[in-house]
This record gives structure tokens, C-alpha cells and sequence, in this order.
């Protein structure tokens, strides 16, 4: 036989076939796109350019890697769709005088087809919509470009070779099946799974109690650190249950109803549960795939965009004021020296500080048990699992400064406090700070005073006002002790100045720019000394205009990604759901067949095919709900550690992400559902 002959066999091949191939060659066609466009965009140049970039681009590149894992699993996973469906097919080729070897050319020429078809589409559509989405992230990020498009020819060839790879794992897959099949098995092929399985009662515990472990983590969990600690654990957990309750406790529920005899013996329900029965174990790994996709999209998108939607108030959070300084000493003084310095500076450009805030405040770490706080930090070194959740951030005021800044006029007792527990719970009544003594406690409202670091501390912290400063200077004589036992440098009471500009963020910049530098020259001239020998204070200097590039960067990098691996996934949950429902139809066709010949209408078909596809279809997007609510407390903790602390916010978008998939989940049904009812009443006999 000629070569022409095995190619024009795979072209009538994908053509009769075009209700599964094309399908799958679109999916593969948007998989190549997005890879491209996601190298693409983490090799640009324009993003050098712009305050950012390059954090964003660090984030691509994870998505690259992410989409390539992703891509290689589903597309090798969907392929076994399409040998199923064609065995029998190859079946018949093979009695008919065609030898293994000869199908095994035509199934060469069909995946070289569909390779050539796909990598050309992709990288073509993904060269066009690169520029599309090189100016929706640049504008996240507030920076510009051309419109003339580029073509990277590392990401053209990155993408080539990835899913020529892909694809040549697929073919080998496909050849070693051909190879290891016998003409026989391969015309019953669509009759395999004819016998019922047995419901597996022991996995369907082992599901539910999995499955019930996970919940419980995610609900229990009280501190952002250790919702952190928790998440990826808590993740494996759902993963492992869901796919063990969809494979064996499906067919144990279809068990149950069988023995209910008032819902089994009813039309609709008898031919729709005997056939989910008879196939329950293989659609369950389906099912449960369709599921786990949609909780990915769902909490992919809906915590990026929450990110993405408190950009402003994170930034006013972490940046209480337009410049920031913090100076430490051990007497705390030598400052005026650095405030004439922003005065002179301010002065040349034609601003004036605004809302000067100054105040002293101390800052340490410690470990919190319950009531008890322990700064000893050799005297933890030893401890067990749990040890980093219990790590706080603790930053004390005394009750002056407080009443200056809030404009309050309480009044304290020598064993009270004030204390304002962030990212976590205090739930007591007295606190005890070890060698320090013990307080009663009066819960805050809200924050102390404004420190911007506490935003970015990834574990929880304890806001405190004591009564005076003789207090916060025992307090920093303690920790000091502590410090100085391990070795470890001494930490003095702090002074925080803080200023506002009315100038835009492009001057705030320079100016903050020219503040440093001259702080820099002062500490040179003399060596870092004073005119009379001390130590100038150590400083560290904050500028909310260049914080807020780069926290647009990071939640903007975020958003885009999440919503790039959003669609990614969507693209695997749609095809899975549109292989389960056709698949499905042609096994049902001929058992359909027969029924409608003994005399069911085909009114009391449809009705038997909407109770199965209703119960089955539905099933995954029910179970992403739930795990979708019970993983809330667990993604709210941890959108806290990233400044994002707007709950209702995040329950409003999680919910209005989760009416949209449903909306687009419905739309899916109603296609799918009808190919399955053409399929089955005969309509889509090929």
C-alpha cells in the first residue's frame, strides 16, 4: 500500500469522526495558544520597562510550567476517549485483512494530522492574541506599548517542541494499545463494563472520612500561618476523597436507590439507574475530574480577582502615609537631624508635609501559647510541629502616644493593657509576657496606631498599649536579654515619622528618591557618627507610590495568571464533559434502541435520559459548591496574609464566580445533553 492510502484513511478517519476529533483539536489548538502567549508574555521586553515587570514576569513563568504539566496530563487523559470510541472501528479494519501495522500507519498519519493542525493554529492564534494580552497586563501594571505585533521565536519554538512531545507520547500510547489488543476484544470494546461492579463500601468510608478530615481543617484552622501550613495538605485531601466518592461511593448510592423500590420501579428512573449502575466505576474517575476542575477555576478566579480588587486598600494599608520613615537608636534621639533633611528636600520641589504622624513605638517577636507570650527564644528551640503558628508579631505603644494619635482620653491601671490582636484571635482575659509580668486585658476595635510592616507579616501580630514607657522599656530590656543569650542582635524602641504630599505618584517618587540619596551622604560624611561621637540612628524609608507598583505588580501578576490558568482549566472541564456525556450516548444508543422497540415512547426516553444526565451532570457542580464553601475559612485566612482582609468582599466575588461557572455550566448541559438525545434516539448513527 502506498503512503497516500494511509493518509487519505486518516483524513475520512477524523472527518467521520469529527464529533470527537474536532473537539479535541480545538482544545489542543487553545492549549498551544495560551502556552504561547504565557512564554510569550514572560519573555517580553516591555516589561523590564515598567515598575513590576519583572515580578509579573516571575509569575508567568510559573504559569508557563503549570500549563505544560497541566497540558501533558489532559490532552494524554482525553486521547483515551478517542481510542475507545475507535476500537471497534480498528476492530474491523483488522478482520477485514489490514495487520496491526497497518493501523498503527494510519493512526500515525491521523496524530501527525492532528499535531501539524493544531501547532500551526495555536502558535498562529497566539501570535494575534499576544498582543492582546501584552496590553491588558501592561495596562495593569500602568505602563505602554506599541501595537505592532512580535513574534518570539524561542516561544514558537518552546511551544513546538513541548507539544510535539506531547503529541508523540499520545502516539506511542495509541500504538502500544493497537498492539496490545486482539481483533476480538477490540469489536466488544463497547460492550466492556457490561457487568456490574459491587459497591466498594470500604472506599466509599475511606472517601467520606477523608473527605470529612479535609472539611474540618478548613474549618477549624483559627490563624492565618496556620491556614497556610494547612491549605496544601488540606488540598491533597479533597483531591484523594473526591475521586474515592465519585468511583466507589457513586456506585454504592446507585446501590441504595436500587433497593428503594418506590423511586426504582418508576420509568424515568429504572433504565437511567440500571445504566449508571453498569458504568458508574469508569464515569466516576470522569465525574470526579470534572469537579476537581471546577473547584480550580472557581477558587482561582475568585481569589485573583479579590486580590486584584483590594489592590487600593492593601496599598493604603501597608503605606499608611506617602513617605515613611522609621529611625532606631538606643536612646532613640538624633532624629531632628533626618526631619530637617525631608524639610529642606520637600521645600525644593514646592510641597509640604501633610498629616505628619510621630510617635514611638517597640517591635519584637515572640511566641504565643494560649495567654502566655514568651520572647526566650532558646527556650523554644526544641519545640515540636505547630511551633511556626504560634509565631507573633508583637508591636507596643504606650497609652500617651495612643491617646495623641487616636485622639482618645482613656486611662490605664498599672496591671491593664490595651491589646489588638491582627491575622489571628486572642480570646483571653489576661496576658502573661514571660519575664515581664502579667496584664488584664481590654480587647480593641481596631488597630493602635498604624504600622504598615504588620500588613506584611505573614503571621499573625498582637497590636499592644501599655501605660507608660516604663513598661515598653522593661519589655525591651527583656527581649533584649533574650536576644543577646542566642546571639542574636538587640532591637531598640523605635520612632515612626510619617508624611503626606499632595503631589501625583510620578513626584512623590523623586522625591522620596532625593530623600534617600541625602540620607545616604549624611550617614557618609562622618562615618555613620554624630558631631560628638555617637551613632546616627539606623533607618529604613517606605514610599506609597513605589509600594503600590509593586503590590499592582503582585496581585496583578496574580489576577492575570489566575485568570489565564482559569481558562485553561475551564478548557479541560468543558471537554471532559462534552466526552463523558458523547461517549455515553453511543454505549446507550443501542440498549435505547431496543427499549423504544418494546415500546417506550420516545417521550418516556427523553424523560429517562434527563433523570440520568440531571443526577450525573449536575453532581460534580453540586460538589464544587461544597467544596467551595468549606474551603472559604481556609482561602480568607490566607488572602489575609496577602493584605487582602475584605471577607465580605471575598464572599461576594466567590459567589458571584460561582452563579457565572453555573451559568456557563447550564449552557454546556444544554448542548451536551442534546447531542446525547440525537446520539441515542437514533439520530447520530453514523
Amino acid at each position: 500500500m502506498k503512503g497516500g492510502f494511509y493518509l487519505r484513511l486518516a483524513k475520512d478517519g477524523i472527518t467521520k469522526n469529527r464529533k470527537l476529533y474536532f473537539p479535541y483539536i480545538l482544545t489542543c489548538i487553545c492549549m498551544i495558544m495560551m502556552f504561547y502567549i504565557i512564554y510569550y508574555l514572560g519573555m517580553c521586553a516591555d516589561f523590564t520597562k515598567v515598575r513590576g515587570g519583572d515580578m509579573l514576569k516571575s509569575f508567568l513563568s510559573f504559569g508557563i510550567f503549570v500549563i505544560a504539566i497541566f497540558a501533558l496530563i489532559f490532552l494524554y487523559y482525553t486521547n483515551s476517549f478517542l481510542i475507545r470510541r475507535r476500537q471497534k472501528e480498528f476492530g474491523l479494519y483488522n478482520i477485514l485483512g489490514m495487520g496491526k501495522r497497518n493501523l498503527v500507519k494510519v493512526l500515525v498519519w491521523e496524530n501527525i494530522l492532528t499535531a501539524a493542525v493544531s501547532i500551526a493554529s495555536g502558535l498562529v492564534l497566539g501570535i494575534l492574541f499576544s498582543k492582546l494580552a501584552e496590553l491588558a497586563a501592561l495596562r495593569i501594571l500602568g505602563g505602554e506599548t506599541g501595537f505592532a505585533i512580535h513574534v518570539d521565536p524561542k516561544a514558537v519554538i518552546a511551544s513546538a517542541v513541548l507539544f510535539l512531545a506531547i503529541f508523540l507520547l499520545i502516539m506511542l500510547r495509541m500504538v502500544f494499545y493497537i498492539f496490545r489488543l486482539r481483533p476480538v476484544e477490540m469489536l466488544k470494546s463497547e460492550n466492556v463494563g457490561e457487568k456490574p461492579p459491587k459497591a466498594n463500601w470500604i472506599l466509599a468510608l475511606l472517601g467520606a472520612v477523608l473527605l470529612a478530615t479535609a472539611y474540618y481543617l478548613a474549618v477549624a484552622v483559627i490563624d492565618p500561618m496556620s491556614a497556610m501550613v494547612m491549605f496544601f495538605f488540606a488540598v491533597i485531601l479533597v483531591i484523594i476523597a473526591t475521586y474515592f466518592l465519585f468511583i466507589a461511593g457513586s456506585v454504592a448510592l446507585c446501590r441504595l436507590l436500587q433497593k428503594k423500590k418506590n423511586y426504582y420501579y418508576k420509568t424515568r428512573h429504572f433504565v437511567s439507574l440500571s445504566s449508571m449502575v453498569y458504568r458508574m466505576k469508569r464515569n466516576g474517575a470522569g465525574l470526579a475530574s470534572i469537579c476537581i476542575l471546577s473547584t480550580m477555576v472557581l477558587v482561582t478566579v475568585s481569589t485573583t480577582v479579590c486580590l486584584w480588587a483590594q489592590t487600593e486598600d492593601s496599598v493604603s494599608k501597608r503605606y499608611p502615609h506617602d513617605i515613611m520613615m522609621e529611625f532606631t537608636s538606643s536612646d532613640y534621639s538624633e532624629t531632628e537631624v533626618y526631619k530637617e533633611i525631608v524639610d529642606r528636600t520637600l521645600a525644593e520641589y514646592g510641597e509640604t508635609a501633610e498629616n505628619v504622624e510621630d510617635y514611638h513605638y517597640y517591635s519584637t517577636a515572640g511566641y504565643q501559647f494560649k495567654d502566655q507570650v514568651t520572647l526566650r527564644w532558646d527556650h523554644l528551640a526544641s519545640a515540636g510541629v505547630g511551633e511556626v503558628e504560634s509565631i507573633r508579631a508583637l508591636y507596643f505603644i504606650t497609652l500617651d502616644e495612643y491617646n495623641r494619635i487616636s485622639g482618645d482620653s482613656r486611662e490605664m491601671s498599672d496591671g491593664e493593657l490595651l491589646l489588638y490582636p491582627y491575622k489571628t484571635d486572642f480570646e483571653y482575659d489576661t496576658v502573661t509576657i514571660e519575664d515581664c509580668g502579667t496584664w488584664n486585658v481590654e480587647i480593641l476595635d481596631a488597630e493602635p496606631f498604624p504600622v504598615g510592616s504588620a500588613q506584611a507579616d505573614v503571621m499573625g501580630s498582637l497590636f499592644i498599649v501599655v501605660k507608660d514607657m516604663s513598661v515598653m522599656k522593661q519589655i525591651e530590656e527583656a527581649c533584649n536579654v533574650a536576644a543577646d543569650s542566642t546571639g542574636m542582635s538587640l532591637n531598640y524602641i523605635d520612632e515612626s515619622y510619617g508624611i503626606d504630599l499632595s503631589c501625583d505618584d510620578e513626584k512623590q517618587i523623586e522625591i522620596y528618591d532625593t530623600i534617600v540619596q541625602r540620607f545616604g551622604e549624611l550617614e557618609a560624611q562622618n562615618n555613620g557618627m554624630t558631631e560628638d561621637g555617637r551613632d546616627l540612628p539606623h533607618y529604613i524609608l517606605d514610599s506609597q507610590a513605589g509600594g503600590r507598583a509593586d503590590l499592582i505588580a503582585i496581585n496583578g501578576g496574580l489576577f492575570f495568571l489566575g485568570v489565564m490558568l482559569g481558562a485553561v482549566f475551564l478548557f479541560g472541564t468543558v471537554l471532559i464533559m462534552y466526552y463523558k456525556q458523547i461517549s455515553e450516548g453511543y454505549e446507550d444508543q443501542d440498549r435505547f434502541d431496543i427499549l423504544m422497540k418494546v415500546g417506550m415512547s420516545r417521550k418516556e426516553v427523553r424523560q429517562s435520559i434527563n433523570s440520568q444526565v440531571l443526577t450525573v451532570f449536575f453532581l460534580p457542580l453540586v460538589t464544587a459548591g461544597v467544596h467551595l464553601a468549606f474551603a472559604f475559612p481556609l482561602i480568607s485566612k490566607i488572602l489575609l496574609l496577602m493584605s487582602a482582609t475584605e471577607e465580605r468582599l471575598l464572599m461576594m466575588i466567590t459567589v458571584c464566580c460561582y452563579l457565572v461557572f453555573a451559568l456557563f455550566y447550564v449552557i454546556v448541559y444544554g448542548i451536551t445533553s442534546k447531542s446525547y438525545y440525537t446520539i441515542i434516539s437514533g439520530k447520530g448513527k453514523r
